[in-house]
């Protein structure tokens, strides 16, 4: 059973009883804006009769998300989540604020061994035994009212997490991980919180390898500007600048903005109406772009080095059981050769995992 929750007042007497945990998940849509934008929320917890009880909350009425805020910033209640990532983001964005503490059940599965990157309806069948519908996953969930079909949709992603969260939990416990995982959640928690504008953004686009290194630094200060821009507007970045015509600028820049006007004018998706505010970042010199790391370092120097990591990191995640990609990634191997600093990414738990194996291939220059 479940109940839409269309009046602030109604969500703030659900919570008269604090539970000490509740199954969250959001529907959002992010196709023409650069913020998701909420479109509903799923709350599952045990009443104060200890019956079952799923939430589905229009975030659309007046007043919803500043009532659902100091929910969200409950510490005293867990947030039981699968993959929340943007969830989070949409949460800090509608409501000011990201629900803490987390219990993310797909890192957990990966922790736990089953799994890297497993999806909720996937391990609600391998870990519950029950096999939902996938048929509302491309829905409108800003039209209102919801269909049935979607409403039975939703509340099927939250009905579920407590009963997974006990058994991770037990798995982890078992394995002595729990505090693996907390580490793993606080630190997604805190990139929620922080979420800004990459700094180097120019090391996503694989294009930007076969750039020299002036082009490069044109294509930060482009990147830099379209994401601003993006964010300030709430538009997709692909909408401000697509990153084809981002390199193509920043590979053979235009004398002047007559010249820079010419190359917008000829391609299909330019912002032709920006011309100003491109030829402006793109003339403007960064006060950081001198320290933009080589993107083509990564196919071009060290390679055997990294490799001789991969397969380190490889074999340590096979003596402890995890699927590949969740003791560290290829990306934070690099920033590690790179900087010669374990970055953030690989403190705590995995950098007493791996350290003794890494160690002593980053003192060598074999």
């Amino acid at each position: 059973m479940h109940v839409w929750i269309s009046d602030p007042a109604a969500l703030q007497a659900h919570f008269a009883h604090t539970p000490a945990r509740v199954g969250l998940d959001t529907e959002f849509i992010r196709e023409r804006t650069y913020w998701p934008q909420l479109a509903l929320v799923q709350v599952a917890f045990d009443d104060a009769a200890g019956d079952p009880t799923v939430l589905l909350i229009d975030p659309l009425v007046r007043g919803m998300t500043e009532a659902l805020a100091p929910i969200l910033a409950d510490e005293s209640i867990l947030k039981v989540m699968h993959s929340p990532s943007e969830d989070l983001v949409a949460f800090r964005h509608a409501c000011g604020v990201v629900p803490k503490p987390l219990f993310d059940t797909q890192q957990a599965a990966a922790l736990a061994g089953i799994g890297a990157g497993v999806g909720y309806q996937r391990l609600v069948e391998q870990l519950i035994g029950i096999t939902l519908a996938k048929g509302e996953t491309r829905s409108d969930w800003l039209r209102r009212p919801l269909s049935p079909a979607q409403l039975e949709y939703a509340a099927d992603d939250v009905r579920h997490l407590a009963a997974m969260h006990d058994a991770l939990r037990g798995m982890l416990d078992q394995l002595g991980r729990r505090s693996w995982l907390a580490e793993d959640a606080a630190r997604t928690v805190a990139n929620a919180e922080s979420e800004g504008p990459e700094r180097w953004p120019h090391l996503s686009l694989r294009s930007a390898q076969f750039l020299d290194a002036d082009a490069q630094r044109r294509l930060v200060r482009l990147l830099r500007w379209r994401d601003a821009y993006a964010r300030d507007n709430d538009r997709p970045r692909g909408w401000i600048l697509d990153n084809e015509l981002a390199v193509a600028i920043a590979r053979t820049p235009p004398a002047d903005r007559g010249a820079l006007q010419a190359v917008l004018d000829a391609h299909p998706k330019a912002p032709r109406k920006l011309g100003d505010a491109i030829w402006q970042a793109l003339a403007t010199p960064l006060a950081d772009e001198a320290d933009a790391p080589d993107a083509s370092i990564g196919e071009t120097r060290d390679k055997q080095r990294l490799k001789k990591l991969q397969d380190a990191v490889s074999k340590r995640s096979a003596e402890l059981g995890l699927p590949d990609g969740v003791l560290a990634s290829r990306r934070w191997l690099q920033a590690l050769l790179d900087d010669g600093r374990w970055p953030t990414a690989l403190a705590g738990w995995r950098r007493q995992a791996l350290e003794p194996a890494l160690a002593p291939l980053l003192a060598s220059q074999d």
